[in-house]
């Protein structure tokens, strides 16, 4: 016999017991049956140090209802786990605690122990988050959990970096980056984020040199990078500059020549028609300088501070610089004028500090080959967005994408595998350590400090989990995987570069679904942060209210791609229905005798099994269609109205007389009804409500070792009773309208009233009328072509009608007391506020308003006394 639940829901009495359970039992790794189709995904993953947050709850959240789903439906599954080495934020959090514990820099304490360090920082805290998302209940091969520094995943990123440089879509050059001088590392393009920030654009006036009084002006939002200038340009067809083309300009301040060069990237009516030019800390002037052979001068180094070509402005931090350059220039009588602008400008996406865009020399991939291939796979169809609208995103990127930098000159990643030799210039890049020079000999070689982007690893994440580059089983099993599952947050960041990366080392694609997802916000629908002190710990939900309620407040309204507002109130709701599964669960756990449960033969069916057994065999082929369709929200929100409206507030009701009472003769059929119901309703939630689903399946006539490895239900033809389904709809719609008046005439529950029914279509008939006597209140129903009888009040609904005499709904002797004492009390109100209208000071004193509301007032009074009258009257006849 199975257990009997609880009698309250309490989920610290059984999450972490059953989590336990399924680990144990290897629920969680797939089957590798070469007959079944596989679903394969991987996590998109967090960074090793982290800490569970709501954006990562709400994406594993929906990752688990489909996996969960998918290996019920029968696919050999595998959701791969895992973490990112995270470097720049890794190496800060070190950096941090080494500064507070001992008061030292890595540059103190060396490369090799500092990275000793991070290592054991990594096994310290590493598997902090990975707890914490099994505490959501995420059903992940545990043994299959990677790590982007693992030795078999810096082997594939080693492989991926010689093949791309001996392909020649990775080189060294020297270009314009952007650097964060706070995180003192170059970043991609993708690691930028733009705010809109209040700035000026400064007219400063360049002396004409040989021409007296003759001046070209410039404006510039960014005076400080003029100690740099090496040209100022003019558009080759502006008539008004083209006769200072081939002069020679004086720098302001510098005094260095500088020369006018013609360029068709000057637009005419932008600004005064003539550009600075300042090749080594901006990229489009860097992209001119080299068009017209400029010298590269850099004038702000790697932490923000002017260098030794500043001149007299050496050691200053750039925004010093900015404020003395500006002062000088107007002393000078260089400046022209200062206007107010608001811009957008450049911000690192990992500590918010300004990006100075910086010429230095930097490892880069060669983009455009790669995006190619990239771009077709969606344009062609065979990896999808959904929705749609966020292909355009991916599209717009990839179609305008810049070679991108991979070199970052931190500590704490994949060390580029490129050596120097100091001996003869020689740059060697392999997969393995190089101690002699393969061109001269020389054993002067030197490894590349910089490490990679954190992003190149992780753009390898879909198939390197799977132990590419061998063909190890996984690869042959579980590649391409089946979807992504991701916030739109990071398409350009991640998505776009794990397609290019994935096409060019695999020759497939590495998923043919992106499923998007929006970000999790307030109540009010800001975003979450520390600065705003709106942020809800996921950890602490789960402590007070359990994983489920949890899940179920993620998921409830979700829509893929928008943004959700998460609020106590969600999870109040939350824990109000899990409460009602609860309940309803023991109600019906508590009046089984069987040990299994199945359909008896339709023909032994009551209406009322007909109708729940077709209304669930009903919503499993939706909700199935809308998982397939990632609309998860849609399918909760369907399965919660089946649960609380059908199930228990119905269902429950409807078959309570048979189900509670053993003598009766249909108390089998009812038991195996109810139970097959809820046992399948526990099926088709699981995916979403693990651990209480788990719970009470087990507590219920079952088959299986557990409800997670349990068929996930399908639509059967033999389950649909749709004329069952129509005729109790129309059934529950009148009970409903008759409740519903009832309620609102103060008819007590126990008060019984006869019900005349008349039913045009038919579909209500007497072999109903029980329904009504114990769930209406009727005394006794009788149905009719007509009612032509006394006094009563009318129910209509879009298939019959129900009259309940009046004298039957209210005690006239009662009623009319009360009435009578409601009469009094309205004729009384009445005559006070005829008094103080009558009343002249009161009328001329008091202020207008004050009296026009005492007149609405009596309006008011006196309509409610006709109706009382006229009720008075109704009865008294």
């Amino acid at each position: 016999m199975q257990k009997e639940p609880a009698k309250n829901y309490s989920p610290k009495d059984f999450e972490d017991k059953l989590y336990k359970m399924w680990e144990e039992n290897g629920y969680f790794s797939p089957s590798m049956d070469k007959s079944k189709p596989h679903f394969s995904v991987v996590i998109p993953p967090p960074n090793v140090t982290g800490q569970l947050h709501m954006g990562h709850a709400l994406n594993n959240t929906l990752q688990d209802i489909i996996v969960r789903t998918k290996r019920m439906e029968g696919y050999n599954t595998l959701w791969v786990p895992g973490t990112d080495h995270a470097g720049i934020a890794t190496q800060i959090k070190v950096e941090e605690n080494l500064r507070k514990e001992k008061g030292l820099s890595r540059h103190d304490i060396g490369r090799e122990e500092f990275l000793k360090l991070v290592w054991d920082w990594k096994n310290k805290y590493g598997d902090r988050i990975i707890t914490q998302l099994k505490k959501m209940g995420t059903s992940c091969d545990w043994n299959r959990e990677a790590f982007t520094m693992s030795e078999s995943l810096s082997r594939a990123v080693k492989k991926v970096f010689v093949r791309l440089y001996d392909k020649g879509l990775i080189y060294r050059g020297f270009r314009i980056t952007n650097w964060c001088t706070h995180c003192a590392t170059a970043l991609s393009d993708a690691e930028v984020e733009y705010k809109e920030l209040e700035g000026g654009f400064w007219y400063v006036r360049y002396p004409v040199k040989g021409s007296e009084n003759e001046f070209v002006t410039i404006a510039t939002t960014r005076p400080e990078t003029m100690l740099g200038d090496t040209a100022v340009a003019v558009n080759p067809d502006d008539e008004r500059f083209r006769h200072l083309v081939g002069k020679t300009l004086i720098l302001p301040l510098m005094g260095r020549e500088i020369p006018v060069v013609a360029d068709e990237y000057v637009e005419k009516d932008f600004g005064t028609g003539c550009v600075k030019i300042t090749p080594c800390h901006d990229p489009n002037d860097f992209e001119l300088g080299k068009r017209h052979d400029l010298p590269q001068i850099v004038v702000i180094d790697e932490n923000g501070i002017i260098n030794e070509n500043g001149g007299k402005y050496q050691g200053l931090d750039r925004n010093e610089a900015r404020k003395r350059i500006v002062e000088d220039l107007e002393a000078g009588g260089f400046l022209v004028k200062k206007e107010k602008l608001v811009h957008n400008v450049a911000h690192c996406y990992r500590c918010g500090s300004i990006i100075e865009p910086l010429a230095s020399r930097q490892w880069f991939v060669k983009m455009k080959p790669l995006a190619e291939p990239a771009i077709a796979a969606v344009k062609d169809g065979r990896i999808r967005f959904i929705p749609d609208r966020f292909s355009k995103i991916y599209l717009n990127w990839m179609e305008n994408i810049q070679d991108w930098c991979i070199s970052r000159q931190l500590w704490w990643g994949h060390r580029i595998p490129a050596y120097y030799c100091d001996d003869c210039g020689q740059i060697t890049v392999s997969e393995n350590s190089v101690n002699v020079c393969p061109k001269c000999g020389g054993a002067h070689v030197r490894q590349e400090e910089d490490v990679l982007d954190t992003w190149f690893s992780s753009a390898l994440w879909p198939f390197s989990t799977l132990g590419w580059p061998d063909s190890t089983e996984d690869m042959r099993t579980f590649y391409p995987t089946s979807a992504l599952v991701t916030a739109y947050d990071i398409i350009t960041f991640w998505v776009s570069k794990m397609i290019f990366m994935a096409i060019e080392n695999t020759g497939d694609i590495p998923f043919p679904d992106v499923f998007i997802h929006g970000l999790v916000r307030d109540e009010l629908g800001r975003k979450m942060s520390k600065s705003l002190g709106n942020g809800i710990d996921p950890l602490q939900v789960i402590d007070e209210y359990g994983t489920d309620a949890l899940r179920y407040a993620l998921a409830t309204g979700n829509a893929p791609g928008n943004d959700m507002r998460f609020s106590q109130e969600k999870i109040e709701s939350a824990r109000n229905f899990i409460n009602k599964i609860w309940n309803a669960s023991r109600f019906v756990r508590m009046n089984l005798s069987i040990e299994s449960a199945s359909v008896p033969d339709s023909g032994a069916l009551a209406v009322e099994d007909k109708w729940i057994l077709s209304k669930l065999n009903r919503l499993t082929a939706e909700v199935r269609e809308n998982i397939d369709k990632y609309e998860l929200g849609v399918a909760l929100q369907k399965l919660t109205d089946f649960v609380w409206d059908d199930f228990c507030d119905w269902y429950i009701e409807l078959a309570k007389e048979r189900l509670c009472n053993r003598d009766n003769p249909d108390n089998l059929i009812a038991q195996n009804v109810i139970s097959y119901t809820l046992e399948r309703t526990m099926r088709l939630l699981h995916p979403f409500l693990p651990f209480i689903t788990e719970e009470i399946w087990q507590s219920i006539p079952h088959e299986g070792e557990s409800v997670m490895i349990a068929p996930y239900p399908d639509f059967s033809e033999k389950l649909n009773f749709e004329d069952a389904e129509i005729k109790m709809s129309k059934v529950i719609a009148l009970i409903r309208g008759i409740r519903a008046r009832r309620t609102e005439m103060n008819v007590a529950p126990s008060r019984k009233t006869k019900v005349f029914i008349v039913c045009a279509d038919g579909f209500i008939d007497g072999a109903l009328s029980h329904f009504f006597t114990r769930l209406a209140s009727a005394s006794e129903v009788i149905f009719a072509d007509a009612y032509d009888g006394q006094d009563a009040v009318q129910i209509v609904t879009d298939s019959a009608t129900a009259y309940i005499p009046l004298a039957d709904m209210i005690d006239t002797e009662k009623e009319l007391l009360r009435l009578g004492k409601e009469k009094a009390n309205l004729e009384g109100e009445i005559e006070r506020i005829e008094k103080k209208l009558l009343n002249d000071g009161f009328v001329k004193k008091a202020p207008a308003q004050v009296v026009e509301g005492e007149r609405v007032k009596l309006e008011n009074y006196r309509a409610s006394l006709d109706g009382v009258v006229a009720a008075i009257n109704k009865l008294q006849k």
